[in-house]
């Protein structure tokens, strides 16, 4: 090859043109090709091409240098200069000479990207130079027949690339190779080194082997760093970048699709790239398109750039269709975690795909890949301090540095507790990480054993999230809780709280103690959290308020008397009650007798204990309802103590509230009960049942001091004061006074009673006492056996009894049945009975007076009668007492027609009336001198008389007309008054 022709470009010259004679068509189909080349894949691709060429011929450290000598761009670079094949290249259409290793370019078109902007391309190299020139070539095609022809037809536009001339001239000093195109008229200058400067960082970053590009005046130059890391420092300013490189063969099942050339290159290399901001945080994309390494059109929504060797299509925009382009996808997807994995664990999640409609198929196919490969590839950071797959990892719904430390090793996988932010949960949530709320950190501790001051530190660590979560409350609580004794609950609303700065701690009294149920915190675990979520603090009360505790103490006798020390119960609920209101149920309490055996606190009395000079001895002792408190253990605690869980010194007092039934353990309870529930039973049963015990333990000669034991002491004072009490009902029945009960006794001031009952006798009790005691102060019948009783003294001929109190025994028994207090068919009628003249008569010869006019004609000794006919019920009494009525033995007839007359017109009965403040009736009265009524026995005399009729008569007597007038007006009690006024008008002064 000669000095002027180094390339043998005339050769090349040649052998085109001889292919265009011998084949016109040759030249159009060459013709055609370029110029699609030149309108459609190669446009705006000019300085990407060169710098890819550049750097194909740069090997390592390449430079690439852009500036404008008037209208010619030059493009000059280092490496490589240019050969005879890489001309028969440049002259060929996708004959490349680059067929084996690392180059860019790969079927030798990319160098027609220069026809966009120049129809005369030069390039100059130390090797040689050469040109390719429109203007050149229409010459030579226009002396060929055939292409002639079609050169007219295509008005001039030939194949300018097809045909190399050889040229002299060198590229810049430092430079091994320079691209010289002179502008065609219509390209803008300006516009064109805008658009090229643009390109420039991206270049540096696409192309590894080049290092600097130079544009006019200004440089940009990529500095490598260790790390995979380089910065890009341009004259405004420096982008840095991060990057991870892979690469490999391609099996030839990948390459089968491929055209041979294309199947030489058999190696894949990948590249993902980072930007970088001066901290080195990740600056993730937006978006982006593929490299190849230049840029195609295939858009990316990646937050990486990826530069790989994918095939292309000749145009370099798009991917091929092929098995190799899906292999060399997956290798990237594979690689993407390598990437992800060099950036500070607290800025990884920046780099995961976020979900969103892919920008094109190799973006949706990218997306999916790195997205699968990201969620199996161990890059997460865990608590623990390794790397963790998303498949495998756990994060906390709640931002907490000191509980993700707690739960590191407790929860397999768990995240670091930045990566809870809600800056990272987008991406976490596209990886499918599993977030642990309020529920899940629950069920993660559950079962755990750990000692007492790590759970004191988990409750810490929640606190804060109890508050910030209205549904996290609910859920903690249900967290585990170490106890005192051990053992560790699931559950947090029964348990108690101890007290850790207390001295004795309540709660330590009774953790040490065998009492099943019994749920107490260990003082070290002890948090405020905790009584937040339903845990009680342990003080006295609220032990004394533990289920656990009661049942512990109803079982502690049987427990005792089966071997077991409840010596420590004992003491520990005595230190309670010592600061607390004691319960009902302490009575069920253990403790020592004298006798060394158990008993349950309510059957002990102390030592001293005052009821023990009034309990009958034989009730006291082994095998006895009560027994003795052990006398040493008595000596070392206070007595109040002891009486407040029940042990005895006087007399206890049960209360009930809103009992059913009768209660089993008081004596005569149930004819108590049935009694009350007949006198009142819209009122029962009562709302709430106070009874004193062991009353029925009482000797019989020691009530007087029982009774005062009882009104001294102000709890059983009140059981006695009860409405409808219990205790006083059997106080009145069964103690004893001088060898009765007390209401055989009446006061000694109640003179009314004088006759039926007699006097108590003096048992040093005052009124009050004995009134409470049950001792009659008034005339009143609560039950049958009261009703029994006042008959038997009624007709007992040895009592004087007064006629009125006589009169208010009547009614008052009358008023008995009336109410139901009484039932007449309960027992047998008396046989003797007394009659209102105070004499005892038997009943066969008495009736029951119910019409108070028939006084007058009956014999007094044989009436029984019970005051004013609107308060007494004759009736009532007569079937108590099995009597005739008075009524039904009238037979008489009054003598004598009277006088008939109304009520206002009566002489002296209005002024009398008006007096009085009494109605003066409106009906007829018949008035008589003398009145007498006729039996068949004769005539009596009477004062008035009222026949069935309802016809009323009266005697015209002071008398007579006041009966008579109080009968008629509903005034009976006022009848005394106006018989004194009927009978003088100047009575009414002495009435005044």
């Amino acid at each position: 090859m000669s000095g002027a022709d180094p390339f043998g470009v005339a050769e090349l010259r040649q052998a085109v043109l001889q292919s265009w004679e011998a084949s016109p068509t040759r030249f159009r189909e060459d013709a055609n090709a370029e110029e699609d080349l030149r309108l459609g894949g190669y446009r705006d691709r000019l300085l990407v091409e060169l710098a890819q060429n550049a750097a194909d011929a740069a090997g390592t450290g390449g430079v690439l240098q852009v500036e404008f000598v008037g209208r010619e761009l030059r493009v000059a670079n280092t490496g490589a200069p240019l050969t005879a094949d890489g001309v028969a290249g440049l002259a060929s259409l996708r004959a490349s000479a680059k067929r084996e290793g690392m180059s860019v370019g790969r079927f030798g078109v990319g160098f027609a990207a220069v026809l966009a902007v120049s129809d005369e391309p030069r390039i100059v190299s130390t090797s040689g130079g050469v040109a390719f020139s429109a203007e050149r070539t229409r010459e030579a095609a226009a002396e060929l027949p055939g292409p002639a022809e079609e050169l007219a037809a295509r008005e001039g536009v030939v194949p300018i690339l097809r045909l190399p001339w050889a040229i002299a001239d060198e590229p810049p000093t430092g430079f091994d190779t320079e691209v010289r195109l002179p502008l065609r008229p219509e390209v803008d200058a300006d516009a064109l080194l805008a658009a090229l400067t643009d390109q420039v960082p991206d270049l540096l970053i696409s192309l590894p082997r080049l290092t600097e590009i130079r544009i006019g005046e200004k440089t940009w130059r990529r500095d490598d760093e260790a790390d995979d890391r380089f910065v890009v420092h341009g004259p405004v300013r420096s982008d840095r970048w991060l990057v991870h490189r892979a690469a490999g063969k391609l099996s030839e099942m990948a390459l089968a699709g491929l055209g041979v050339e294309a199947r030489h290159a058999t190696e894949w290399h990948v590249t993902w790239a980072i930007p970088l901001d001066e901290y080195g945080t990740p600056i993730p994309l937006a978006e982006d398109v593929l490299h190849t390494p230049t840029p195609t059109e295939e858009r990316l929504s990646l937050p990486a750039r990826l530069l790989a060797s994918v095939p292309v299509e000749p145009d370099r925009r798009r991917v091929s269709a092929s098995a190799a382009t899906d292999a060399v996808l997956t290798f990237a997807a594979e690689c993407y975690p390598g990437l992800v994995g060099k950036i500070a664990a607290e800025h990884r999640t920046a780099l995961v795909p976020l979900p969103g409609f892919p920008l094109s198929d190799v973006d949706d196919k990218l997306r999916q890949g790195v997205n699968d490969r990201l969620r199996v590839a161990a890059w997460l950071p865990a608590a623990n301090g390794n790397l963790v797959a998303p498949l495998e990892s756990r994060v906390l719904e709640y931002v907490s540095p000191e509980l993700v430390e707690l739960l590191k090793d407790v929860i397999p996988g768990l995240l670091k507790a930045d990566l809870a932010d809600a800056h990272h949960r987008r991406s976490l949530h596209v990886l499918a990480i599993r977030r642990l709320a309020a529920a899940e950190i629950v069920e993660a501790v559950t079962g755990l054993q750990r000692p007492p001051h790590w759970w004191y530190s988990l409750y810490d660590a929640l606190t804060p999230i109890e508050g910030a979560d209205p549904l996290a409350r609910e859920e903690f609580s249900a967290l585990p809780v170490p106890l005192a004794d051990g053992r560790t609950v699931t559950g947090v609303r029964d348990v108690l709280l101890s007290h850790r700065n207390t001295d004795p701690d309540p709660a330590a009294l009774l953790s040490t103690l065998d009492i099943s149920g019994l749920r107490i915190a260990h003082p070290e675990a002890t948090h405020p959290l905790l009584e937040k979520l339903g845990a009680h603090p342990a003080g006295p009360a609220e032990l004394l308020d533990a289920p656990s505790l009661e049942e512990a103490v109803r079982s502690s006798v049987t427990d005792a008397r089966s071997g077991a020390d409840v010596q420590p119960l004992a003491e520990a609920v005595l230190r309670l009650v010592a600061s607390a209101q004691p319960r009902d149920w302490l009575g069920a309490l253990a403790l020592p007798d004298a006798d060394g055996d158990f008993r349950r606190a309510d059957e002990l009395l102390l030592p001293d204990a005052a009821l023990l000079d009034v309990i009958d001895p034989q009730y006291v002792g082994e095998d006895a309802p009560l027994a003795v408190l052990d006398e040493d253990f008595a000596a070392d605690r206070q007595a109040d103590l002891l009486r407040s869980i029940g042990v005895l010194d006087g007399f206890a007092v049960h209360v009930e509230e809103d009992p059913a039934e009768a209660d089993d353990d008081f004596p005569d309870s149930h004819h108590w009960w049935a009694e009350q529930e007949a006198a009142q039973p819209e009122n029962w049963p009562p709302a709430r049942f106070m009874g004193i015990r062991d009353l029925d333990l009482v000797a019989d000669d020691a009530w007087p001091a029982a009774i005062r034991l009882l009104v001294r002491n102000p709890d059983t004072l009140r059981a006695l004061r009860e409405p409808h009490s219990y205790s006083a009902w059997w106080i009145a029945r069964y103690a004893l006074l001088e060898g009765h009960p007390p209401k055989h006794w009446r006061l000694a001031g109640a003179e009314e009673l004088a006759g039926l009952y007699d006097a108590v006798p003096d048992v040093e009790l005052d009124d009050e006492h004995l009134r409470i005691a049950g001792v009659r102060g008034k005339l009143v019948i609560e039950d049958a056996d009261d009703a029994e009783d006042l008959l038997e003294r009624l007709g007992d001929p040895d009592r004087a009894v007064r006629a009125g109190t006589a009169l208010r025994a009547h009614q008052a028994l009358a008023d008995a049945v009336a109410r139901g207090v009484v039932d007449p068919g309960e027992f047998d009628p008396p046989e003797m009975v007394r009659s209102v003249s105070g004499a005892v008569v038997s009943t066969g010869r008495a009736v029951v007076l119910d019409e108070p006019w028939m006084l007058g004609v009956l014999e007094a000794p044989l009436v029984i009668a019970g005051g004013s006919p609107d308060q007494f019920d004759a009736e009532a009494l007569a079937e108590l007492l099995d009597l005739p009525l008075a009524s039904e033995e009238n037979t008489m007839q009054v003598v004598g027609p009277g006088r008939l007359q109304r009520w206002p017109e009566v002489a002296r009965v209005p002024a009398a009336c008006e007096l009085l403040g009494i109605t003066v009736p409106t009906g007829e009265v018949t008035l008589h001198d003398v009145l007498k009524v006729r039996s068949s026995t004769g005539e009596q005399r009477v004062h008035w008389w009222v026949e069935s009729t309802g016809k009323l008569h009266v005697e015209q007597t002071p008398d007579g007309l006041a009966r008579a007038l109080a009968w008629a007006s509903g005034a009976w009690h006022e009848r005394f008054a106006l018989t004194a006024l009927l009978a003088a008008p100047e009575a009414a002064t002495l009435l005044r």
